[in-house]
């Protein structure tokens, strides 16, 4: 044991050991009393009874399942091969007509013979008609004039707007373009995007794309067009020109030089007052609760509880605690050579007093009268068992015989009894042989050659022999 946890002394190990030795002994017997128990029960009661409940439980469900097996599985199997399952084709056959009667030819005869017809000789005929012969060449007149107009606005504009484009050109792009762009950079695209996009697109797709191709070609040269030159050649330039150069001049020559000013003369200053009121925070909040934390708790806590109390645990409570599990070990084991010295007095007690008188007793008395029971009453009561039984086997085979004979005897009687009948109702020569009927044998006249498969008959006419 080393020197930081020296042994304790012999004044405090021996009464400790005396204790737990008269505490650990009762528990060490009683354990080993219910060891021995608990293995005799085992051997005796609890295989057996096992073995024995598993083979009643196995005949059981074999039984159950006999029995399970003849009157619910196939009488099951019967009725679903024999009923449920012909009744559920019938039923599903008879299911399917009446979807296709109810549901599927009813609509295909609908869209076939009714709405394709509208569609094609009421809409889509009129419509393309319509088109070929009234609203393409009303287009191409209209694209004709327009371009005619806008060629003639091409010309003019651009010599008139020149002018007024520079001035007013940076004015519009400030004014119009700018809060726009942002507008619909950073409110509308993401509100059409997620909001209204998504879910039209299927609509748009489907039904919107084919309507708005016409329509899109009429709007962009009839509008967008003249609407495009006019913004090209006219508001940007005066725009740019009037409103955004000036501005950008503004930014470039007095904004930027002050800002860059004030952009270095804040963070100085800014600077300065976060040092200042750093320290002052320091000194009133921090330093305070530091100093009475570093040289008023730690010192209490540490000195006042935590160095008495981990000179209590090292110097008493795990010394103790040691040779209270040293001892209960050592006890533990003394009890059990104290509890087999117990038990084996015991057992000699028992087998002296007990069993040496009852094997005594057994081999003496019970064995001998055992054997003369065995040999004069048992093997002639078997013996004569034996014969009485082969005996009724016997008579009840003779019996068996004899109820055979009389049922044959009975049936013969009775079958005699009808041919006797029917000779009566319908006539003809009694035949004393059993069993079928005579057939007439085939007559040879002297010939010694027979027919095959027909026995010959007499050379006697039918009117002499009666």
């Amino acid at each position: 044991m080393s020197m930081e946890n020296p042994p304790p002394p012999a004044l405090i190990r021996v009464p400790i050991r005396i204790v737990v030795l008269v505490v650990v002994l009762p528990i060490r017997m009683v354990w080993d009393v219910l060891t021995a128990t608990a293995h005799l029960l085992d051997r005796t009661v609890l295989r057996p009874a096992g073995r024995g409940l598993t083979w009643l439980l196995v005949a059981v469900g074999r039984g159950l399942g006999q029995l399970f097996h003849h009157l619910v599985a196939r009488p099951a199997r019967w009725l679903y091969r024999s009923v449920l399952a012909p009744a559920g084709r019938g039923l599903a056959v008879v299911g399917r007509f009446l979807w296709n009667a109810l549901f599927v030819w009813p609509w295909v005869g609908l869209w076939r013979y009714l709405l394709v017809p509208v569609a094609r000789y009421g809409i889509a005929v009129p419509a393309g008609w319509l088109h070929r012969t009234v609203l393409r060449p009303t287009g191409r007149g209209l694209v004709r004039a327009l371009a005619a107009l806008g060629t003639g606005l091409g010309w003019l504009l651009p010599r008139l707007g020149r002018g007024l484009a520079t001035g007013t050109g940076w004015l519009a792009r400030a004014v119009f373009v700018w809060p726009w762009a942002g507008l619909w950079r950073y409110v509308v695209v993401p509100v059409c995007r997620y909001g209204v996009a998504a879910p039209t697109v299927w609509l748009y797709r489907r039904v919107l794309a084919p309507l708005g191709t016409g329509l899109l070609f009429l709007l962009e040269k009839g509008v967008f067009v003249p609407v495009a030159a006019l913004l090209r050649y006219v508001l940007v330039p005066l725009l740019r020109y009037g409103v955004v150069v000036p501005v950008l001049w503004f930014d470039r020559y007095v904004l930027n030089p002050v800002g860059q000013g004030l952009g270095w003369l804040l963070p100085r200053l800014g600077r300065g007052l976060a040092v200042g009121a750093g320290w002052l925070a320091r000194a009133v909040f921090v330093w305070p609760w530091v100093g009475l934390w570093r040289y008023g708790l730690v010192p209490l806590v540490r000195y006042g509880i935590a160095v008495p109390l981990g000179w209590l645990w090292n110097r008493v409570l795990v010394p103790v605690a040691r040779e209270i599990r040293d001892a209960l070990a050592v006890c533990w084991r003394v009890a059990g050579f104290v509890s087999r010295a117990v038990g084996r007095a015991v057992r000699w007690a028992a087998w002296t007093l007990v069993g040496r008188p009852l094997s005594w007793f057994w081999r003496s008395v019970c064995t001998p009268v055992g054997h003369w029971i065995r040999d004069a009453v048992w093997a002639p009561a078997r013996r004569a068992a034996v014969t009485a039984g082969r005996v009724a086997r016997e008579t009840l085979a003779g019996a068996g015989r004899a109820a055979r004979e009389a049922l044959a005897s009975a049936r013969a009687a009775v079958r005699q009894a009808r041919r006797d009948t029917w000779r009566a109702l319908v006539g003809g020569a009694r035949t004393d042989r059993p069993g079928e009927p005579d057939v007439a044998r085939a007559r040879t006249l002297g010939s010694t050659t027979n027919v095959p498969g027909a026995a010959p008959a007499p050379e006697i006419s039918l009117r002499k022999r009666g």
